[in-house]
């Protein structure tokens, strides 16, 4: 079996939870959404279509080439769900390796996480807010993930821009507090827009955030702050 890979390397988390940690990052190609923020162009189809279409023997080797020393495999992109069925193939070579896998996603593909999440160890989840987006909303198939997700260590993220609703927040919010108000929730600055009043609107959102959530944080991209990839 192949997938549409953009490239394999390592680097530090640069979001969420375990911002810091070395990880070997596996980054599929191509993405179901097509957010006006997005970080990462090139591994949508923006511009030039550029992949690599790889066994995963082929891919695992590169993982177990980097691995020394590292935290996690993050399995990034894009969106990696669109090749559930390569991950699916993947994931127990890596914990057969004692390898702990990281799923980042934008958390709108519930029956392909279901196809792996057994043997998911983390999931990284987006809430995609449509007036930060810019594309159409997702809380059906937000809030199918997340009771999917939840099996297994699971936080939340979601990306604050100069353009990001209240309405959204509060949805976003009540989602999550409906799931288990336990879960890690995090305002993530929009790293574009620095100086555009998204810092003070984090502080903001996250007063209400408070009110029925435990756990809320607000977390800039580290990696992009360091010039790291």
């Amino acid at each position: 079996m192949k997938a549409k890979i953009l490239e394999v390397f390592d680097s530090i988390q640069g979001e969420g939870l375990y911002a810091g940690a070395k990880q070997v990052f596996v980054r599929f190609f191509e993405c179901n959404m097509h957010c006006s923020w997005c970080d990462t162009p090139h591994s949508i189809g923006d511009g030039k279509r550029e992949f690599v279409e790889r066994e995963i023997h082929d891919v695992f080797a590169d993982i177990q080439k980097y691995w020394p020393g590292c935290h996690s495999v993050s399995l990034t992109g894009g969106e990696p769900l669109l090749q559930a069925d390569f991950i699916r193939e993947l994931l127990p070579l890596m914990k057969k390796n004692k390898m702990t896998s990281y799923l980042e996603t934008n958390g709108v593909l519930p029956d392909e996480l279901g196809k792996v999440i057994e043997d998911i160890d983390i999931v990284s989840m987006d809430i995609k807010l449509p007036s930060s987006t810019e594309c159409q909303s997702y809380w059906k198939e937000h809030e199918a993930f997340l009771k999917i997700a939840k099996q297994r260590e699971v936080f939340v993220k979601n990306v604050i821009s100069s353009k990001t609703d209240k309405a959204d927040i509060i949805k976003s919010i009540n989602l999550v507090a409906g799931i288990d108000p336990n879960i890690l929730f995090i305002l993530q600055p929009n790293y574009f827009e620095m100086k555009n009043g998204v810092i003070n609107k984090c502080l903001e959102f996250q007063s209400e955030c408070v009110k029925k959530l435990n756990n809320v944080r607000i977390l800039p991209q580290i990696h992009k702050q360091m010039k790291l990839r």
